[in-house]
């Protein structure tokens, strides 16, 4: 973690409540799984992920924050350019409302942005990109990723699953239907896609929180309120 001496800490520190700041005032209705609570939950596990690496943490921090400023909505037809948007926009503020935002990490930002969405398939090229793509992709997975997914599906009008056949063994899967149909579509694979030896780890740990979350409802589904479907845990769980 480079320069995290007590004066790069105060910089941190001051850019982070300038952030804050600005996002209070001008990012108040994004959905509840793109706001402000995010960015800071991003932020704390990059910083997790960071620990060991000398990487610019003010990049780190700064894509942190920004990374859903501009977040399209996941049934919009242009969503695979959100991040490719948000970096831009990124780029505008920085220079236009962070006038003393060092200027040679601009670039460096904007790359960490555009690099960390899933269905952008932008590879991150430096360390700092990599550990922010790591940060959230965590927020997808173990409670709080179970909370996202359904709160999002929930907006989009998304049917929970589909009650005949809710794991999508006889049925093409189809998340823009069904909720649990995303689990199997992008989420169980998160672990396989993590840029980061820290970050893999913790994205296996919590993907297997939600395969539990999957066996105890095929279990309570099929009238079982105290187990859980191990057959489920077997066909699911992520490989170490």
């Amino acid at each position: 973690m480079r320069l995290f001496g007590n004066g790069a800490r105060m910089d941190l520190q001051h850019w982070q409540a300038q952030f804050e700041n600005w996002l209070k005032n001008h990012h108040q209705h994004q959905d509840a799984a793109h706001d402000v609570c995010h960015f800071r939950r991003v932020w704390a596990t990059a910083q997790k992920l960071a620990a060991d690496d000398d990487v610019d943490m003010l990049v780190i921090l700064t894509a942190c924050y920004f990374h859903d400023i501009v977040s399209l909505a996941k049934n919009h037809p242009q969503r695979q350019r959100s991040s490719i948007l948000a970096a831009e926009e990124t780029r505008r503020l920085l220079r236009e409302e962070f006038v003393q935002f060092p200027a040679e990490k601009i670039e460096a930002v904007c790359h960490a942005i555009a690099a960390h969405s899933f269905s952008a398939q932008i590879d991150p090229l430096t360390t700092e990109a990599k550990i922010v793509q790591d940060a959230d992709r965590l927020e997808a997975l173990g409670a709080i990723g179970l909370a996202r997914v359904f709160a999002v599906s929930g907006a989009l009008g998304v049917a929970l699953f589909d009650g005949e056949d809710p794991f999508a063994q006889h049925r093409p899967l189809d998340d823009k239907s069904y909720a649990l149909d995303h689990f199997q579509t992008k989420l169980l694979k998160l672990p396989q896609t993590m840029q980061t030896a820290r970050g893999k780890q913790l994205a296996q740990h919590n993907a297997q929180f939600l395969v539990e979350f999957m066996a105890k409802l095929s279990a309570e589904l099929a009238g079982e309120n105290e187990g859980v479907d191990h057959k489920v845990i077997d066909a699911f769980s992520p490989a170490g």
